[in-house]
């Protein structure tokens, strides 16, 4: 009765929707030259032979399931993945990362006109869903066409689980899509079970798997050359309120730190001009990545990695690393990706959308939790000065995350019998 409801509201949205994705579009938050994918209209044609579809809500459920989509490919040479995101930032990294044989597309807005249209078009023979992202009439299309589907990656807070409680003949009906649930830990898998979700396992998170952002090698060496010699620490990822704290350590470490570089790389590079200014206010000399990929000077004190896609360069340039998202309530940014490229990997007290990776990191002394931008100062003056504490957290980090690589293993295996359902196999 509640999506008959849904249903029947989507289905008179549609000007409302259409309005929505306009003012999206004018904020740059959508692509105008894709918009009709966002309503069902595909910009590809179906390649013949088997299809697996796979969504995933933004950038960094898309990385998460790269080494998915690979290890599909490899084992399958008539196979094609769809892939989908709702970013314009997400497209734009597909775009570069998606292997031969893998399309991207942008997952259509829920209204039941757009999910027929694109269902109809590419006509999926399986569906791996990724972490929790609930769409009622997607997953509405996906039953009723009997496509054999996974939950992939997926997580259950406590504090979603408490509202999905609330409507167990809701969320019991759309996990009822999924044929096997893959949770990233025992906690998100009991939470799942109780809410009615099948074929429920634990295998642990798929970022541990994933390969970490490249870098292009042709940009890398110039920018070590530029730094060398100077005392480097990045702020990876960081959100409206975090620049601040990132020029006060900056401030504090400075004159016991000759020639220390601050490196502050936001979550959405369009930020990068307020940041500069910000910087600039506090007196501190910056230069902008996006300056023409000007290479930072001793005479700069802030650089600001505003580029998209260049992460992976920056985690191989800066030996200290404190993850954005992280000094606000956001839940932080994903310390797998540092952490694998000999980072030493600080953050601070809000890693919520982490905890099962922060906790398995800290266990082992590979990351280093600080409570408030005093207590980052202090963290990285001593990482920047002391190599052995540093290589303590990085030799840490390196045990948890060469532990989990086998993560996608686990996955493939459990994924059989859906994937087995629409005749798919997969590489050992």
């Amino acid at each position: 009765m509640l999506h008959s409801l849904y249903r029947g509201l989507t289905t008179v949205a549609g000007p409302a929707v259409r309005l929505y994705l306009d003012r999206r579009r004018a904020a740059g938050k959508e692509d105008p030259a894709r918009q009709a994918e966002r309503f069902g209209m595909a910009s590809q044609a179906r390649p013949a032979g088997p299809l697996v579809w796979i969504h995933a809500a933004s950038v960094g459920e898309a990385n998460s399931v790269l080494v998915l989509v690979r290890r599909l490919l490899d084992g399958a040479p008539d196979l094609t993945v769809l892939m989908t995101t709702g970013t314009v930032t997400s497209a734009e990294l597909m775009g570069r990362r998606l292997p031969a044989r893998a399309i991207h597309q942008y997952v259509p807005v829920d209204l039941p006109g757009a999910v027929d249209r694109f269902l109809d078009h590419w006509r999926p023979d399986a569906v791996l869903w990724t972490e929790s992202e609930i769409w009622p009439n997607l997953l509405a299309g996906i039953r009723a066409r009997s496509i054999p589907a996974a939950l992939v990656n997926a997580r259950m807070s406590e504090r979603s689980f408490s509202r999905w409680r609330n409507v167990p003949g809701l969320i019991g009906g759309l996990l009822s899509t999924f044929q096997v649930t893959l949770a990233q830990t025992e906690g998100d898998a009991e939470r799942l079970r109780r809410l009615g979700a099948s074929g429920v396992a634990s295998v642990g998170n798929l970022k541990f798997s994933a390969e970490p952002p490249p870098a292009v090698a042709d940009a890398m060496e110039p920018l070590r050359a530029s730094l060398a010699g100077r005392p480097v620490w990045l702020l990876a990822s960081s959100h409206p309120g975090e620049d601040e704290i990132a020029a006060a350590v900056h401030a504090a470490l400075a004159p016991v730190l000759p020639g220390l570089l601050t490196v502050v790389a936001p979550r959405h590079a369009h930020r990068g001009d307020a940041i500069a200014e910000l910087m600039r206010a506090r007196g501190l000399s910056v230069l902008q990545r996006t300056a023409g990929h000007r290479l930072p000077g001793p005479e700069h004190a802030v650089y600001v990695a505003d580029t998209m896609g260049e992460l992976g360069l920056f985690y191989r340039a800066a030996p200290v690393v404190c993850m954005g998202g992280s000094f606000i309530p956001h839940g932080g940014q994903n310390p797998v990706e540092p952490a694998q490229l000999g980072c030493a990997v600080l953050y601070g007290p809000h890693m919520f959308n982490f905890g099962e990776i922060t906790h398995m990191l800290e266990a082992a002394g590979g990351a280093l939790p600080v409570a408030d931008g005093e207590a980052l100062t202090r963290e990285a003056r001593r990482l920047l000065t002391d190599d052995r504490a540093r290589e303590r957290i990085v030799a840490g980090a390196a045990r948890v995350t060469a532990d989990n690589r086998r993560i996608i293993d686990r996955a493939l295996a459990a994924l059989a019998p859906v994937l087995g359902a629409a005749g798919i196999r997969t590489a050992a």
